[in-house]
């Protein structure tokens, strides 16, 4: 059994959920592990990103979104709204600012002490329901997908332009 394992750098925008189509990188990794048949698993370690599997939809709507992403940042939107005051949600309570204001890199987190940067609850409980990984088979150092299957990076963290890890593992034969 061969393991290979390599590590995606994604830009992130404020502002906006970012999507980021990521099915050509991990295919590229499927190929440089050499591994004939197994199975890949891609992993966000971001608890406010997620990775998911959905079909390319071709249309872009006016903010840059694959018409099935606006579409998920509706449902989403409906089912856990913005967070855009305290009282929006109990998360991030005192104990978690002190806790951040601690770090030795805390102005990384809260810039100039601004403590709405913490409010992101919602991208945090968005990522909950969508998921940080998914794992899909390999067939002839293969991606063993359709043809309209397509994987995509998301950060719901519309805060602040982060880069963010996402990582590929490959195992198998």
């Amino acid at each position: 059994m061969k393991l290979y394992k390599k590590t995606l750098k994604i830009d992130t925008q404020a502002d906006k959920t970012t999507y980021v189509d990521i099915t050509t990188q991990v295919q590229t990794v499927i190929q440089e592990s050499e591994i004939q048949e197994g199975m890949v698993t891609v992993i966000t370690p971001h608890t406010t990103c997620s990775v998911f599997f959905e079909e390319y939809s071709h249309d872009i709507d006016e903010k840059g979104d694959e018409f099935l992403q606006a579409d998920l940042n509706e449902v989403l939107a409906k089912l856990i709204p913005a967070h855009d005051s305290t009282e929006t949600y109990h998360y991030p309570g005192e104990a978690h600012y002190q806790a951040v204001e601690s770090w030795p890199d805390a102005d990384k987190y809260l810039p100039n002490g601004d403590r709405k940067a913490l409010w992101n609850g919602d991208a945090h409980l968005k990522a909950t329901l969508i998921g940080s990984s998914q794992s899909f088979d390999v067939s002839n150092n293969r991606l063993g997908v359709g043809t309209t299957g397509y994987i995509y990076f998301a950060d719901f963290d519309t805060t602040r332009e982060r880069t963010r890890q996402c990582k590929i593992i490959v195992i198998g034969e």
